[in-house]
């Protein structure tokens, strides 16, 4: 079996683009689990959606080209155990009832706090390991009012 000049380059030429196609996937395969774990572990963009934020937060819609506009927000998650939230905190946290929707609201009471709830009249002591969150555009917004501290 003899081999022709020209078939062993075209031979050497596909290898080189095999072992640049495997250290493409590779360099793309690592840095993808490293943004999977940053974004899991440390810090994540959130795309705003639903009114209850507004005039704060405004949510996006997609555009003719199905790219998202509106706000953004840089869920940071490294320094939970550390940090002292405070009342006016915009927080995000899973809902009480579906646990892959996440809501974006204002912390407004803490742990011990007394709050009048709006609209009923009813003043509630909020529990220990509990707050009390609202948005800050009441009509759309699914927060305290409804599922409690």
């Amino acid at each position: 079996f003899e081999v022709r000049g020209d078939a062993a380059s075209l031979l050497i030429g596909n290898m080189g683009a095999w072992d640049f196609l495997w250290m493409f996937s590779k360099q793309t395969l690592t840095g993808l689990f490293i943004g999977l774990t940053i974004s899991d572990k440390y810090a994540s963009f959130v795309a705003i959606e639903g009114g209850s934020m507004q005039p704060t937060l405004n949510p996006g819609s997609r555009n003719l080209f199905g790219s998202l506009e509106g706000d953004f927000v840089l869920l940071e998650k490294l320094c939970l155990r550390k940090y002292k939230f405070s009342r006016g905190d915009v927080v995000i946290f899973r809902s009480p009832y579906e646990r892959n929707e996440r809501f974006v609201k204002r912390l407004i009471a803490l742990q011990g706090d007394w709050v009048i709830v709006p609209g009923k009249n009813d003043i509630v002591k909020i529990p220990k390991g509990h707050c009390w969150v609202e948005g800050d555009n009441e009509v759309p917004s699914f927060d305290s009012r409804l599922f409690g501290p």
